[in-house]
């Protein structure tokens, strides 16, 4: 019979180590729980391991435990999220859900995710700090979320949420592709008009100027320029578009770069304050929940700024629950988040803290700015589109105004 070693919990708080023989980790842990031990870590000793692989069969190949360089899909997780939810809200328990969905599961690279998820559970580590382990399948935003509905006791309520943000970004990110389809087609067209231009239709211009002795304007000398260096050394110019943007790329995905590269963003004047907004609704409607949950507002805030996404809003805000900490007043303190609170919500947090009705009316501020949020989501949307064609066609148009201005003049250096 296997052995086992286990590090666990007694009733009066202290850790306790030792061995135990059982049939599989299953009845490993009801031992455990019948002498009352909460378990900390279970594992199978060398010695009876290499005894049970001679009896199992071998595990297939798609069901190893290297995930490093396999990919879960947005839409497994999705799936995997809302079904965790419902499960637990009809009162399974969490290691039973978690058996369900990587038996169920028919992809074998997502089953053998869910397994793993599955066994560090059962060890005895938090769900939230089992997903931790695997960031490029569970984003920071997602596992903050699921460890504020542990804290709380909603892990449920908190799981469906996480489903609905991901099903709002993909139909998001669905109306924003669809609405920008004719423009990006547009876009590959005026850049192909643009590349036979400055190839085959502006060299012929330029023997027409040059036959006459006269300055051109500024314009049209930038426009022969850009034509004689894409004619003469086009190739090295796309290596150095494809190096340059490869270094671009590197640089922003560092540290410091992804810094830069969210201050821009928020800067710019159309993406920016949508970023804002829906950062300061997660913030609202994760610290209201908490604390409705009865978390304390100190350790809400530290978890709820986890859910903020930009690493410049969360710097902003770690600030702020510096100065709570200090006995500063909530209201007060975000006051210096300008970019993340406006001065109104600021007001509504400071009225509802004296009233002792924070978290009731974080949700609800959470709620009216996600209603307003998606207004000026589908305005953006539909700005985008005649945006980018008024960018094509004054790009064309401007090739063609800088070759007809001295056609217009020729006559005068004729004379």
């Amino acid at each position: 019979m296997p052995t086992f070693k286990y590090k666990a919990l007694q009733a009066n708080g202290t850790v306790a180590e030792g061995v135990l023989e059982a049939s599989g980790r299953p009845e490993a842990l009801r031992l455990m729980e019948t002498r009352g031990l909460r378990p900390v870590n279970l594992v199978e000793k060398a010695g009876a391991a290499v005894k049970k692989s001679a009896a199992l069969p071998a595990v297939p190949a798609g069901l190893n435990f290297k995930f490093e360089s396999k990919k879960i899909p947005a839409k497994s997780l999705e799936n995997f999220t809302r079904l965790l939810s419902s499960l637990l809200a009809a009162g399974v328990p969490l290691s039973r859900a978690m058996v369900i969905l990587y038996k169920d599961n028919k992809n074998p690279v997502v089953a053998a995710k869910w397994k793993e998820l599955h066994d560090l559970v059962v060890d005895g580590m938090a769900l939230s700090d089992a997903m931790a382990k695997s960031p490029d399948t569970f984003p920071r935003v997602y596992t903050a979320m699921v460890q504020a509905g542990e804290m709380g006791g909603f892990l449920d309520v908190v799981l469906a949420q996480i489903a609905d943000f991901q099903q709002r970004e993909k139909e998001l990110k669905s109306k924003v592709s669809t609405a920008m389809i004719y423009p990006l087609i547009l876009l590959l067209l005026a850049l192909v008009v643009l590349t036979v231009l400055l190839v085959f239709f502006i060299p012929k211009f330029q023997k027409v100027f040059n036959s006459v002795h006269g300055a051109l304007p500024l314009i049209t000398q930038v426009i022969i320029g850009a034509s004689h260096i894409l004619r003469s050394y086009g190739l090295f110019v796309l290596i150095g578009v494809v190096g340059v943007g490869a270094l671009l790329r590197a640089w922003f995905v560092s540290e410091k770069g992804k810094r830069v590269w969210e201050m821009i963003v928020l800067r710019s004047p159309l993406v920016g304050p949508l970023i804002a907004e829906f950062a300061m609704a997660r913030f609202c409607r994760m610290l209201g929940t908490l604390l409705g949950a009865g978390v304390p507002l100190i350790h809400g805030l530290n978890v709820a700024r986890k859910s903020i996404g930009n690493q410049i809003l969360v710097d902003a805000v770690s600030q702020a629950i510096e100065r709570v900490q200090q006995g500063g007043r909530l209201g007060e303190s975000l006051a210096e988040c300008k970019r993340l609170f406006p001065s109104s919500v600021l007001e509504m947090i400071s009225v509802a803290e004296e009233s002792g009705r924070l978290d009731v009316e974080l949700v609800r501020i959470a709620a009216v700015t996600e209603v307003d949020l998606d207004r000026n989501l589908k305005t953006a949307v539909a700005f985008a589109e005649p945006l980018m064609l008024f960018l094509i066609a004054g790009f064309i148009g401007l090739i063609f105004i800088g070759m007809l201005l001295p056609i217009f003049s020729l006559q005068d250096y004729i004379k």
